[in-house]
């Protein structure tokens, strides 16, 4: 009743204000209170912290959010932030002729903004940040700006364009706009506000060139306009503004080089250009800068070596560098910095070893991931044993060339959140002493080669939330005390060789939420009680040896089967695959396996003699032998068959002579159809030197190659194919062959042309003069062995060609050291590709009996009918092209009473610390171990088991330019 009364006497009010004074009221309203009220009667109050308003007050000046004039005790300040207030401003404020302040910030308004905030005499500032208004900002709110000082609009809907009246409001000291969707350019002549201390437009959608004109603005302080649209320069008078201590231009489209200008900013402590175009050199006067704390110039386009003189920032705290194309090494003047917490010089190009003396500087968080760091850790890590170490939280070392083995002193790291060092070749065990980084949040040793068991320690990591191992070559079974780890949210151990059953001790960790232990040699059934993980969002494991009934209930009931896959064993209702039925124990094999139990034979004098004992590599090669075997009979017909039909066809070439193989004649078939795709078309000897027996250079599974010459001079070679019966058509043939002849780059042998009869098919090649490099690392011919220099290039040189054929989706097949040609330059030159799309009735069997001298060379996935043959097998068959290349040795070698395997020699090597030992004798020490460990590790890595296991060509070719030393890589080849 008393609500309904006041709203007529408001409404009273506005209607005929002159006899306001006529009405009778019990109590005297002042006009404050009165504007109050009826400022209040259009909120929505929900926590009820208005209730203290009440009409009968004689003063206002206790009510809550209110501040008055000590004297006057009239309304000035306006405070009602945070109260999850709605509805809008009216007309009611208009009565608080003395209010200064309004601050409504972090409240529920919406809808437009209100223009009588520019009919306030007094009013200096105005807050509506973090509120859901919308709409534009009205023109008239800067119209009369009598007093205006600070206003912030901050985190709203607001959209269009600032109104051009804003650069009017000569009185303003502090703008903030930002995160709305503000739009458009700045309004013209808003640098003529020279009272501006503080302009903020960050987080908006506004666009165009930041103009010139900002130096007139001699008070300005702080400039945002971070995450807008702006492009083309920064302003050149931007150094002007002598007073400015904080400049953030971050993440907008602004390119060119930073003003020379900006040099004058000696004030300057914080700036921040990142996530732009920018470009040009690290600028060496940033040094006249004296007073920076903070300087990220990250994700722009910036290049060369970061200048000497960024040592003398003395008050630098944060230097954030990373997502450029800086090159060189880290300056070591940086030690000088001896405020820096925060360095960040991620994805880079720099290279050089880990510097020792990032450890020295008492940083807080180290990123260097993403460069081409290479060395050994293990010597800057020696660093941690000085005080300075204690400070570190964040060390991501991830995504570089690093090796060596994890050293145990990294428990000193007491303070360590986040320890990421993955994607690098550290080898080795992983230390026991992780387990005392109690601090630990997050650790990732993934993509690695460490080998042996995870440590039991691990679980002394209590506070860990993600763990990180996965792409390894670890042992050994799941400890259970990762059981004491109950905060992790992330388990990932997939793609390693661990054994045993999953621990019960996993359902205890209640906040996991994603967990992968798919393809390892796990076995078992799985705990029952995994259900309870109620947080869980991904169980991964697929291809393992697990068996027995799914559990039910929670996750488990809608798991995807790709999750179960591999796992013949596993049955339960949503496998479709009933538990009562009875399964034949799978034969499973580890394909990756290094343990001790299995013993190698070894090639090398200085390694320990062992005999293997039914490795699957030694299994590999017995069910080849067994191959060969049946092969042998099979390739003994077709040669037959093949004789038989050449020597109709060499007949038919002597009689008719090298004139009828001409492209003249190609259109009746007995004479044969001969195409050359460039080039001379006419052989020196004619047709009858073609096949001459003299001048035989190779032989393998798909053919003979004869060498003879042009008449232009050029000599080429000639591969007869063995391809009877496995012809569908001529058609065919010619559409394969020219595809293949449209086929160049650099470490290819080019398909110069070919010949076709029925019954006799040519291939003309490229002729390479220096032999095969089957013949350097295994033939007499040549007195000089292969420098490591060159065998580094060759192995480049293959992977390049490589890379080639399978972005042109072909697949070699027959990768072997017989099929790579050596230049003039001892340049690799891959031959041979393609052959088996030239014969498409070849199945799996006939291509293994084919390719039968590539014994070793053959991904297992040969041997399985089911797994599809991909560009997978080429990186397998390079893999261990790689490893023959570094030993000298061939993939598989029979001795008197043992079968000694490359692959498992060099990995066991590998786990006894003795990789350098593998390297071939004939280079007596003359090569750099810092690049022939990486590449052993790489050619075991390629050479995985398991496909998914193995790297892509092109990530190849950035792992050897990664590891290829800056000298090697700069000289040429020897």
């Amino acid at each position: 009743m008393l609500l309904s009364l006041l709203l007529s006497l408001v409404l009273v009010v506005f209607l005929t204000p002159l006899q306001l004074h006529s009405v009778s009221s019990p109590a005297a309203f002042s006009d404050d209170i009165l504007g109050l009220i009826v400022f209040k009667a259009d909120l929505n109050d929900p926590l009820s912290k208005l209730t203290s308003w009440n009409e009968d007050d004689s003063s206002p000046c206790n009510w809550f959010g209110i501040k008055c004039h000590t004297y006057t005790s009239r309304v000035t300040e306006l405070h009602l932030d945070g109260l999850s207030l709605s509805g809008h401003i009216g007309r009611g404020l208009l009565r608080l002729e003395f209010l200064h302040k309004l601050s409504l910030s972090d409240n529920n308004f919406t809808g437009p903004i209100t223009p009588i905030l520019s009919q306030f005499d007094n009013l200096q500032v105005i807050d509506l940040s973090h509120n859901s208004f919308s709409g534009f900002i009205p023109d008239q709110l800067f119209l009369q700006c009598r007093s205006l000082r600070v206003i912030s609009l901050a985190r709203n809907n607001l959209t269009g364009p600032i109104p051009n009246t804003f650069s009017s409001c000569s009185t303003l000291k502090g703008v903030n706009f930002s995160s709305n969707r503000l739009s458009g350019q700045l309004p013209s002549g808003i640098w003529s506000l020279n009272a501006l201390r503080s302009l903020d437009l960050s987080d908006n959608l506004l666009e165009g060139v930041i103009p010139r004109g900002i130096q007139s603005l001699y008070d300005l302080r702080a400039v945002s306009l971070r995450k807008n649209r702006f492009n083309a320069q920064l302003p050149d008078d931007i150094g002007g503004c002598l007073l400015l201590k904080s400049l953030d231009f971050s993440d907008n489209l602004l390119s060119g080089e930073l003003p020379w200008s900006m040099q004058k900013l000696s004030l300057c402590n914080s700036l921040n250009l990142g996530g732009n175009l920018l470009s040009g050199e690290f600028p060496d006067w940033i040094s006249n800068m004296r007073s920076l704390e903070t300087l990220d110039l990250s994700a722009n386009n910036f290049s060369g070596e970061v200048a000497y003189s960024v040592g003398e920032l003395q008050f630098l705290k944060q230097l954030n560098l990373s997502t450029n194309q800086f090159t060189g090494s880290l300056p070591e003047s940086l030690k000088n910095c001896i405020s820096l917490k925060t360095l960040d010089v991620s994805r880079n190009l720099l290279a050089g070893n880990l510097p020792a003396w990032i450890f020295e500087l008492g940083l807080e968080t180290i990123s260097l991931s993403g460069n081409r760091l290479n060395g050994s850790v293990e010597y800057p890590f020696s660093m941690l044993m000085s005080a300075s170490y204690q400070s570190i939280q964040v060390m991501d070392l991830s995504s570089n060339a690093l090796f060596g083995e994890i050293p145990s002193g990294i428990r000193n790291l007491s303070s360590l959140q986040l320890l990421n060092m993955s994607r690098n070749f550290l080898f080795g065990s992983i230390p026991a002493t992780l387990g005392e980084l109690k601090a630990a949040r997050v650790l990732d040793l993934s993509h690695n080669w460490l080998n042996g068991s995870i440590p039991s320690g691990i679980g002394g990591a209590a506070a860990l939330l993600e763990l990180w191992l996965e792409n390894n070559f670890l042992t050994g079974e799941i400890p259970v005390e990762i059981g004491n780890c109950l905060s992790l949210t992330t388990l990932i151990l997939s793609q390693n060789n661990l054994t045993g059953s999953i621990p019960t001790v996993i359902a205890n960790l209640t906040e996991l939420r994603t967990v992968d232990f798919s393809f390892n040699q796990l076995s078992g059934s799985l705990p029952k009680e995994l259900p309870n993980l109620s947080d869980l969002h991904n169980f991964n494991i697929s291809h393992n040896n697990l068996q027995g009934e799914l559990p039910v209930g929670g996750f488990f009931d809608t798991i995807p089967l790709s999750s179960l896959a591999g796992n013949p064993s596993l049955c339960g209702s949503i496998m479709n695959n009933s538990c009562n039925a009875t399964h034949p124990k799978p034969i499973v094999l580890n394909p990756d396996s290094s343990s001790g139990s299995s013993t190698h034979g070894s090639l090398s004098p200085n390694l320990h003699h062992k005999k293997i004992i039914l490795s699957i590599s030694a299994l590999v090669a017995i069910g080849a032998a067994v191959l060969i075997a049946l092969g042998v009979l099979t390739v003994a017909i077709l040669n037959l068959h093949a004789r038989s039909s050449m020597s109709g066809a060499a007949t038919s070439l002597n009689l008719y002579g090298g004139d009828e193989l001409s492209p003249a004649h190609t259109s009746e078939s007995n004479y044969g159809k001969l195409v050359m795709f460039s080039g001379d078309s006419e052989f020196v000897d004619g047709a009858h030197g073609l096949l001459n027996k003299d001048c035989e250079i190779g032989h393998g599974g798909f053919g003979t190659v004869y060498e003879t010459a042009l008449r232009d001079g050029r000599s080429v070679a000639i591969k007869k194919l063995n391809a009877s019966g496995l012809l569908k058509s001529q058609d065919d043939f010619e559409r394969e062959v020219k595809k293949l002849g449209k086929i160049r780059h650099q470490n290819l042998i080019a398909l110069e042309g070919y010949y076709w009869t029925q019954s006799l098919q040519l291939l003309i090649n490229e002729y390479v003069c220096n032999g095969s490099l089957y013949m350097h690392l295994h033939g007499e011919q040549f007195e000089n062995c292969l420098s490591w220099k060159q065998r580094f290039n060759i192995i480049l040189g293959t992977a390049k060609g490589l890379e080639h054929l399978h972005r042109l989706n072909v697949i070699h097949y027959n990768l072997k050291p017989s099929n790579i040609l050596i230049g003039s330059s001892f340049e690799a030159k891959v031959g041979d590709f393609g052959l088996a799309s030239l014969l498409p009735l070849l199945d799996r069997y006939n291509l293994s009996s084919k390719i039968q001298s590539a014994l070793g060379y053959m991904a297992p996935e040969f041997a399985c009918q089911t797994v599809k043959i991909t560009e997978k097998c080429d990186i397998y068959g390079f893999g261990i092209l790689i490893l023959e290349i570094v030993t000298g040795n061939r993939p598989v070698e029979y001795m008197e009473d043992d079968v000694v395997v490359l692959c498992d020699m060099v990995r066991e090597a590998l786990d006894e610390g003795k990789s350098e030992d593998c390297v071939d004798k004939k280079l007596m020490g003359n090569f750099p171990v810092e690049e022939a460990i990486p590449v052993i590790k790489l050619g075991l890595i390629c050479a995985s088991q398991v496909p998914s296991n193995r790297p892509d060509m092109e990530e190849v070719i950035k792992i050897l330019e990664l590891i290829q030393c800056p000298s090697e890589s700069q000289g040429e080849t020897e």
